[in-house]
C-alpha cells in the first residue's frame, strides 16, 4: 500500500516537459529512477514589486484563468472604491439579461431616487423612459450616478433591495472586505437624503476584491467589451455633446490626440472611479497573445496618474509572465501511481490527475521548481469501482523569488479505468494464496 502523505522536494524536470498520462505509463516506469536523480531546479526569479515605484494607496495585478495574482501592495485593504462599484451593478444587469429576467431592449422609467442621484450624470427627470442598453452604456462608459440607479430600481424595486443583492454576490464571489450600501459608489453624504440607507457604513471594497469581481465578469460575460470599448455615444438626440468614454487607456485612443499618451495595446475595460475620499481608481483588463491580465489601483493621486500606474502594472505581468500548463490531466503522479482495490479482478488500479494544473510562470521558464504533495483519501476501494473514483489528491506549489504570492492549485487523484468485481472462484484461491503467503511469514519469523 502506498504511504499516506508524500511530499517532494522538486517534479522532475522529464514529468514537467511532457506531461506523462498513461498511455505513456510505461516510458514512465521506466524512466523514473533518472528523473528522480535530476538536480533540482533553481528556483524561478522575476523583478520585485519595489521596482515598480507604483505611487498608490493600494494595487494588484492579476490572471483570471488560473486566478493567480502576479503582484499586490496593500492588496487587503478596505477602501473606498468610487465609481469601481459600478462593476457589480454591471454584473447584475448581464446575469438578469443572460438569465432572461431582462432584456437590452427592456424600457426603464425612471423615478425619483435616480432622478436626483448627483455626480456623474445624464441629467434624467422622472417618469423619462429609456432602454437598459441606453442607461447600461451611459453607466459604463460615463459612469452616469443617476442611470446607475435606474437601472437598480429596475430589477430590484428599490435601491436598496438592489444594494442586497450586490452584497449577496460579493459574498458569493469571495470578496472578504466589500460591502455595498448604494449601486453607485457615492458616499452616503452625497446620496440624495431620502434614499439614504441608515447607519454610518459606507462601500469599501479592497483592490483584490474588485480585482476577482473583474474576474467574474470577464469570465462570465465576455461580452462586456462590445460597452466597455465605446468611445463617445450620444445618449439622447437633443444632447449637445456625447458621453466620452473616462477610460483613457482604451487601444482604440491610440489615434485620439489628447489621450494618444495613454493608449494600451490590448486594453478593453473596465471601469474607472473618483471621489474626494477614494481619491482616483481604476481596474483595467487588457489581453495579448491569448493571456488577459487584470489590474487595480486605489488611491492614484491624479486622474491621469491611475493610468500611468496601471500601465506599470501591466507591463509587469505582460512582460514577465505567460500561462503554462504544467500537469496534464490525466497524469500519473509519482509515489502514487495505485490504489489497492478489494475483491477486484485487479488487485489495484491506476491513479491519474483529473484536471490539467497550469500556473503563471517567468517567460521562458519550464515551471521545474514546481513542487508536490499527494494524499490518499480513500485506502479501502472494493470493487467493483468506476472510472474517475477519487482515491485522493496533490497539491502543486509553485514559488517565485520575487513574488510574494505563493501559487497553488490542488487536483483530485482519481482511478483511470473501471474494476469489475472478481468471482467467487477467484477470490477463494487468492485467500488460499494469501492464507500461504501470511503462514509462510509467520514461519520465517520463528528463525
Amino acid at each position: 500500500m502506498l504511504m499516506n502523505i508524500l511530499c517532494l522536494s522538486a517534479i522532475p524536470a522529464l514529468a514537467l516537459a511532457e506531461p506523462v498520462t498513461v498511455a505513456t505509463a510505461e516510458k514512465k516506469e521506466t524512466t523514473s529512477t533518472e528523473a528522480k536523480s535530476t538536480k533540482t531546479a533553481k528556483a524561478d526569479k522575476v523583478p520585485s514589486i519595489d521596482t515598480l515605484g507604483l505611487q498608490v494607496r493600494s494595487a494588484v495585478l492579476m490572471e483570471p484563468t488560473t486566478g493567480q495574482v502576479l503582484l499586490s501592495l496593500n492588496a487587503d485593504n478596505a477602501l473606498p472604491p468610487a465609481s469601481m462599484t459600478k462593476m457589480m451593478t454591471e454584473y447584475i444587469v448581464q446575469h438578469e439579461i443572460k438569465q432572461g429576467n431582462l432584456s437590452w431592449d427592456t424600457v426603464v422609467t425612471v423615478k425619483e431616487n435616480a432622478a436626483k442621484s448627483g455626480g456623474s450624470r445624464i441629467f434624467l427627470a422622472v417618469n423619462d423612459q429609456h432602454t437598459v442598453e441606453e442607461l447600461y452604456i451611459a453607466m459604463a462608459v460615463g459612469s452616469a450616478n443617476d442611470a446607475t440607479v435606474a437601472l437598480a430600481e429596475h430589477i430590484a424595486g428599490s435601491e436598496e433591495e438592489f444594494v442586497k443583492m450586490m452584497n449577496e454576490n460579493a459574498k458569493r464571489m469571495g470578496m472578504k472586505t466589500a460591502h455595498f450600501i448604494n449601486a453607485t459608489g457615492l458616499s452616503r453624504a452625497d446620496m440624495p437624503e431620502k434614499y439614504r440607507p441608515e447607519g454610518e457604513e459606507e462601500t469599501v471594497m479592497s483592490a483584490m476584491d474588485t480585482a476577482k469581481l473583474v474576474k467574474f465578469i470577464v469570465e462570465e460575460h465576455p461580452e462586456f467589451s462590445k460597452y466597455t470599448t465605446i468611445q463617445s455615444f450620444k445618449f439622447r438626440e437633443r444632447d449637445k455633446d456625447p458621453i466620452i468614454n473616462l477610460n483613457w487607456m482604451l487601444e482604440a485612443n491610440k489615434n485620439v490626440p489628447n489621450f494618444r499618451s495613454f493608449a494600451y495595446d490590448g486594453l478593453d475595460g473596465m471601469k474607472t472611479g473618483f471621489t474626494e475620499e477614494a481619491k482616483n481608481t481604476f481596474a483595467g483588463t487588457a489581453e495579448r497573445d491569448g493571456m488577459r491580465l487584470i489590474s487595480v489601483v486605489m488611491g492614484a493621486e491624479t486622474k491621469a496618474s491611475r493610468f500611468t500606474e496601471t500601465r506599470k502594472l501591466l507591463d509587469y505581468g505582460f512582460n514577465n509572465f505567460e500561462v503554462k500548463q504544467i500537469v496534464d490531466e490525466n497524469t500519473i503522479v509519482e509515489g502514487y501511481e495505485t490504489v489497492d482495490v478489494k475483491k477486484g479482478k485487479e488487485t489495484e488500479v491506476k491513479l491519474v490527475t483529473n484536471k490539467p494544473v497550469s500556473f503563471m510562470v517567468p517567460k521562458g521558464s519550464d515551471g521545474s521548481s514546481v513542487t508536490f504533495e499527494g494524499k490518499i483519501d480513500n485506502e479501502n476501494l472494493t470493487a467493483p469501482v468506476k472510472k474517475g473514483t477519487k482515491a485522493g489528491t496533490v497539491t502543486y506549489t509553485y514559488k517565485i523569488e520575487g513574488m510574494k504570492n505563493v501559487q497553488k492549485e490542488t487536483v483530485d487523484l482519481v482511478t483511470y479505468e473501471d474494476t469489475e468485481k472478481a468471482g467467487w472462484f477467484k477470490l477463494f484461491l487468492r485467500a488460499i494464496q494469501q492464507f500461504f503467503a501470511d503462514l509462510f511469514e509467520s514461519i520465517k519469523n520463528l528463525f
